[in-house]
């Protein structure tokens, strides 16, 4: 309960009409148990039917627009496409810090790999991270050649994912690798250090959201 309170006062200090939304979609829950009982002429055991379940409904909003709150608490700060990542479901191998770093605009690109291949998220303008990027890219097809290596900008700009979609974008990827392939490319990034330290003055860590409050546990 604690956490839901935390939760729900993040979210509607960004958002403050999630409390007329989780009221709507409670008030709909019970208003069709409530006609499913008039309909079976048991009133009584479909609201208390009913009612445990519009809490999950209205519980279910919350998380949504948690998830949406915490993701524009963090847009345009260093890390926000490292924290976008970190939502990402099984089956990904992911890198806590930035693999390249520009330590004078602090664009930097992160890395997940999946069955997709390798993604490497960038952050920042899409033509001014151009080069980190393809420095980046041309790193992994020398290391892991053969391996696909995919590119996707995040924000809110011409040609970028916005933060809340980039999970989804990578979830939605054909893929290329098996489970297996995918821990020997990891294995092999690892092993021959293709991971780049991060210049002074980068922390992607304070950008970072608490999983647990945008999921709305």
């Amino acid at each position: 309960m604690k956490r839901i309170r935390e939760v729900f006062a993040m979210t509607r200090r960004n958002d403050p009409n999630v409390v007329w939304i989780m009221l709507l979609a409670f008030l709909a829950v019970v208003a069709v148990g409530l006609l499913i009982g008039l309909l079976i002429n048991n009133v009584v055991t479909m609201l208390i039917i009913a009612v445990p379940l519009a809490f999950l409904a209205a519980l279910f909003i919350l998380s949504r627009r948690a998830e949406r709150a915490a993701f524009a608490q963090i847009e345009g700060k260093p890390g926000a496409a490292g924290a976008a990542l970190s939502v990402l479901r099984r089956g990904w191998i992911l890198k806590d810090e930035p693999v390249a770093v520009n330590a004078r605009t602090q664009d930097a690109v992160f890395r997940a790999i999946g069955r997709p291949g390798i993604v490497l998220v960038a952050e920042g303008p899409v033509n001014r991270v151009k080069q980190l990027v393809n420095a980046e890219r041309v790193k992994m097809n020398r290391i892991v050649p053969g391996v696909p290596v995919h590119v996707v900008h995040a924000g809110q700009g011409e040609g970028q994912v916005p933060l809340q979609r980039i999970s989804k974008t990578l979830q939605k990827m054909k893929k290329n690798l098996t489970r297996q392939e995918v821990s020997a490319v990891d294995k092999r990034l690892s092993a021959l250090g293709a991971r780049m330290p991060i210049p002074k003055g980068v922390d992607p860590f304070k950008a970072r959201p608490d999983r647990k409050a945008m999921r709305g546990r």
